[in-house]
């Protein structure tokens, strides 16, 4: 959890094992496209970990594939004017840029799940920027300070919202899912009359509302998201709705009116009326407290 102090926020410690050294990898066989036959130097990536690449399966090809339809939604940029074009095109759609290397297996074994992502989020574009190409996507790598591949970077017009390096399958769905969910059932909240809004449409069928109150740059708010997705799907009788409490003064007054000081806070809302709240990630804790609020009684 974040807390929110005078409009500061200070992450209390998480209990990590100690991140891997950087090491720069050995030459061996990729699974990602546009392999360089002469790879000019290295750039540093992320030596193989458990906990980053234990669940993620080696990227292979089906029989007959052609390798077009892996790449179907990815664009893959070669410089400064041509990241510059593609950000510019995007408007206000979030873009996903995965950095890379030519001899990067985590690079590899990431790519496909972005692809598998681009066919499936229509409204999110993808890049691909192989950091090895050539002098001008080192150049790029340099201005967006990219030091270390895989590296991934979410962008809303044209700014950096938020970035990851070495992350996993589950992590990226995540990303993508909190920073650019626009078609879920997830209601999403800009405002304080936003929030109003909501509750009067729903005080005439009296349906719980579960507002999840976050942060723009906030990971356990990513983690507990896709599972805030998930249930707005099973449970027809409970709406789902999200606001981050950092996009502009509205949401904030909306958080210190709350008296929300960590964040994610989960508020449960019914007739105008504010039943109670859960303060925390957890997937099991979160869908408790919900069926609690539905009338379910749940033993702990």
């Amino acid at each position: 959890m974040a807390t929110i102090t005078n409009n500061l926020i200070f992450k209390p410690p998480i209990s990590l094992s100690p991140p891997p050294k950087l090491l720069p990898l050995l030459p061996h066989h990729s699974s990602l496209p546009f392999l360089a036959k002469n790879p000019s130097p290295r750039i540093q990536t992320k030596p193989n970990s458990h906990h980053h690449t234990r669940l993620i399966p080696r990227a292979t090809a089906a029989p007959g594939a052609k390798k077009t339809e892996k790449k179907e939604r990815v664009q893959r940029v070669h410089s400064i004017e041509e990241f510059d074009s593609a950000l510019q095109s995007a408007k206000e759609r979030l873009v996903v840029v995965e950095y890379a290397a030519s001899d990067s297996e985590e690079s590899s074994q990431i790519y496909p799940f972005m692809v598998e992502l681009s066919r499936s989020c229509s409204d999110v574009e993808f890049i691909l920027v192989m950091g090895d190409e050539s002098e001008k996507t080192k150049e790029l790598l340099k201005r967006e300070k990219v030091e270390n591949v895989p590296h991934f970077s979410f962008y809303k017009s044209k700014e950096k919202i938020h970035e990851e390096e070495g992350i996993g399958p589950d992590m990226l769905v995540g990303d993508v899912l909190y920073y650019g969910d626009s078609h879920s059932a997830v209601v999403q909240l800009h405002s304080v009359e936003d929030v109003q809004k909501l509750i009067e449409e729903h005080k005439v069928d009296h349906k719980l509302i579960v507002l999840d109150v976050g942060l723009k740059h906030c990971g356990p708010c990513v983690k507990v998201y896709p599972t805030v997705v998930k249930l707005s799907r099973q449970m027809d009788s409970v709406v789902f709705a999200r606001m981050n409490g950092d996009e502009n003064e509205s949401c904030m007054q909306f958080l210190k009116d709350m008296e929300v000081v960590q964040v994610p806070t989960f508020l449960f809302i019914r007739d105008g009326n504010i039943e109670g709240r859960y303060v925390g990630s957890g997937k099991g804790e979160l869908i408790g407290e919900i069926l609690r609020y539905q009338g379910v009684r749940v033993t702990y």
